[in-house]
Order: C-alpha cells, then structure tokens, then sequence
C-alpha cells in the first residue's frame, strides 16, 4: 500500500441505498482513462451501473470516513462464471481515491470469500490498461478475449496460495 493509504477505509457488502455513490464511481472511474473515455461518450449505455450485484449480495463498497457517515470510493462485484469459479465482474475506484490500496483492499476481500466458499480460482477479464495492476494483485495472463468494447485480458488468481 502507497503512503497515501486511506486510513479507516471500510469495506462492506453495498446495499440498496449505495446504489447512487456506486454509480457516480462507476461513471467517473470509467470515463477517467483517456483511452477508453470516446469509445464510452459514444456508446453511454455502457456508462450505467445496474447495480445487479447489490441486491444479490455480491458487491462489496469501500467507504473512506467516519463510521456510519462514509463516502463510496469503490467497489467490486462478483458474479459466477461459466464453470462454477468465481468472475470479477466490476472493480472501481473513485478517480481522486485511486492509487491508496483501496482496488487491492477489495480484491483481497473478494479473494478472501472466495477461498472460504472452497473456489479455486478467481477470473476477471481486465481492461490492457489495469494489466500492471491486476499482475501486482496477484492474477496470472491467460490470454486475451474480444468484449464489446475491445481486446480484454483474460486473467487468473490462483486461490489455493
């Protein structure tokens, strides 16, 4: 974690009433990379965040400020892949919250639950613009995929270290 760490960060499963913070992350993370942000502006039904994840309990937000008062300044949703593991399915960080541990504090989450519910394994199919981060956090090149929106990476952490 960098020195600029958030202290008091919490991480809990989002609820219903997160939905409008997890939005604003979801839309502002996005729209933050200058190489995906015309590609976006020009499809903007990609820019909405259904928020399927929260009330099937899959979506874990991270909160920076006091207890009971704090901000969403990211989140992660899971949903299960076709073979029964584990799929990454979202993973945003607030734009002026990115760079202080918070994307690794919620993979560790996520990989944690993971783990305890006996999977193996933890996919995502990654932006090439997070490949630095998604290889610090542990997950292993696959390969590449196309996606509607491009070339993604097709990446894996092994659950079982």
């Amino acid at each position: 974690m960098s020195d600029r760490a958030v202290p008091g960060l919490t991480l809990r499963t989002a609820v219903p009433s997160d939905l409008p913070g997890l939005r604003h992350v979801y839309r502002t993370a996005s729209l933050s990379n200058a190489g995906d942000a015309p590609m976006l502006l020009a499809r903007p039904e990609f820019l909405h965040f259904a928020g399927d994840g929260v009330a099937a309990g899959r979506t874990v937000a991270a909160l920076a400020g006091p207890p009971g008062e704090g901000r969403i300044v990211g989140f992660a949703t899971v949903v299960a892949g076709p073979d029964g593991e584990l799929e990454l399915d979202d993973l945003f960080v607030d734009p002026g919250w990115q760079r202080r541990g918070i994307a690794r504090r919620l993979v560790a989450w996520i990989a944690g639950t993971a783990r305890a519910a006996g999977h193996r394994r933890l996919w995502v199919t990654g932006n090439p613009h997070a490949l630095a981060f998604y290889r610090a956090a542990g997950f292993a090149e696959v390969g590449r995929i196309g996606t509607e929106l491009g070339e993604g990476l097709r990446m894996s952490l092994d659950l079982t270290r």
